[in-house]
């Protein structure tokens, strides 16, 4: 039975100790990780990896009678790695909580009760009734073992303290997860008090210490695509903003000499010419999806605008059927507005651009077909084109191709699952 129990614990130690080790790997690679948080976790799980060490030197040494010393020192750093954590947590806490953590209350007592507890490991150096260890290398707890334990827990029992008190000013995830690393962790110190399975405090360090880092990763990486996200309305606004100002003259032109020839004509291209800066800006403040039907009806309304100034030199075909799903404000307008810009030249043949939508196994899919000069498969796409990609990622999972038209021109290719 004793050796399963050995093998057992050798199995989580190497666990844990893979564990950590990859942790320190993550905090050191992974991007989204503030500095402080990175540093934070690459010292936490380097002291982790340091207790789990000699955790496994003390299982290695423990029955040899003749390596009392090596049992001694090994113990003594057993102790000392144990508590480290617990300053270096609340730290982290109050950085966390934007407060100046080398000024702080919170953070003073703790480093009183830490000292005691170094103090209190010192004496048990030169001392037998805290704990100390034969000549023939057995260990014993001594009577007082539980005055050793005790600023340990009133370490986590402040860090708690500290955390439920701020929890205004934690995000929920963050709160979780000091909760995570703080709760398991005293359990298991507060167990080992009473119960001596000398690796069950090292399992519930490392346990707290992973299940906190995951937590707090989560939310990290979570904040992070957030960010991109917003980085990615943020430039469709600029994109709205940043109408292309040869595009607005020649409609008001075109609607300042139809008032005079075809005032009929000037009213409706007055109105569609309203329309589509209604839907223009209407897309600035717009954080999520629309129904393409919407979308739709923007093209239409700035397509209705070109052909006045291009007449019969932009012909347009809509085979749109399936209008049934929603996609990012911004994707076909500009899009379309790209084939425009693009692909006329009055010297040659009319732009002819066609609109599709149909209804697939996987989702729905916009085509936007040109037959204008097109461009190389290589060739770097137009910053529209790579913003709309970026959006179609991120807001619904979509995705974009652009390949060469048989025949000529381009061929844009949307598909939303």
């Amino acid at each position: 039975m004793t050796n399963w129990l050995d093998i057992l614990s050798f199995l989580l130690a190497g666990a844990m100790l893979t564990l950590t080790a990859l942790g320190i790997a993550v905090s050191a690679i992974m991007p989204g990780i503030e500095r402080w948080n990175r540093r934070f976790f690459m010292s936490l799980f380097a002291t982790v990896i340091l207790l789990i060490v000699a955790g496994l030197v003390d299982a290695l040494v423990w029955n040899h009678p003749s390596m009392a010393t090596a049992e001694r020192i090994a113990s003594y750093f057993e102790y000392l790695f144990i508590s480290l954590p617990m300053p270096m947590f609340t730290a982290f806490l109050l950085n966390t909580c934007g407060e100046d953590w080398r000024k702080s209350p919170l953070f003073r007592a703790v480093i009183v009760l830490w000292g005691v507890y170094f103090l209190l490991l010192g004496v048990a150096q030169c001392t037998t009734f805290l704990y100390y260890i034969t000549p023939d290398n057995d260990f014993f707890r001594g009577s007082w073992h539980s005055l050793l334990v005790a600023p340990l827990l009133l370490l986590m029992l402040l860090n708690l303290i500290g955390v439920i008190r701020r929890r205004a000013r934690l995000s929920q995830k963050t709160y979780a997860a000091f909760l995570v690393h703080l709760l398991p962790l005293a359990v298991t110190i507060l167990v080992h008090t009473f119960f001596f399975v000398p690796i069950l405090p090292f399992i519930g360090m490392a346990f707290s210490t992973l299940a906190m880092f995951g937590v707090i990763l989560y939310d990290q990486i979570d904040r992070y695509m957030r960010q991109q996200q917003e980085i990615a309305h943020q430039r469709a606004r600029i994109m709205v903003l940043q109408m292309r100002p040869h595009f607005i003259y020649n409609a008001m032109m075109s609607i300042y000499y139809l008032c005079a020839q075809d005032p009929k004509k000037a009213q409706q291209v007055t109105l569609d010419f309203t329309a589509y800066l209604r839907r223009n800006f209407t897309a600035i403040a717009s954080e999520n999806t629309v129904p393409f039907s919407d979308e739709l009806e923007h093209t239409r309304a700035y397509l209705a605008v070109e052909q006045v100034q291009f007449e019969d030199g932009l012909l347009v075909d809509y085979d749109t059927p399936h209008t049934n799903f929603r996609i990012p404000p911004l994707t076909l307008q500009p899009i379309v507005e790209n084939a425009v810009k693009h692909g006329m030249d009055p010297e040659t043949t009319p732009l002819h651009i066609s609109i599709r939508t149909q209804e697939t196994e996987t989702g729905s899919e916009i085509v936007v077909e040109d037959n204008g000069p097109g461009f190389a498969p290589s060739d770097k796409p137009h910053t529209a084109l790579a913003n709309i990609r970026q959006r179609l990622e991120m807001m619904c999972g979509g995705k974009m191709t652009i390949h060469p038209r048989d025949g000529g021109g381009t061929v844009v290719t949307v598909t939303i699952p």
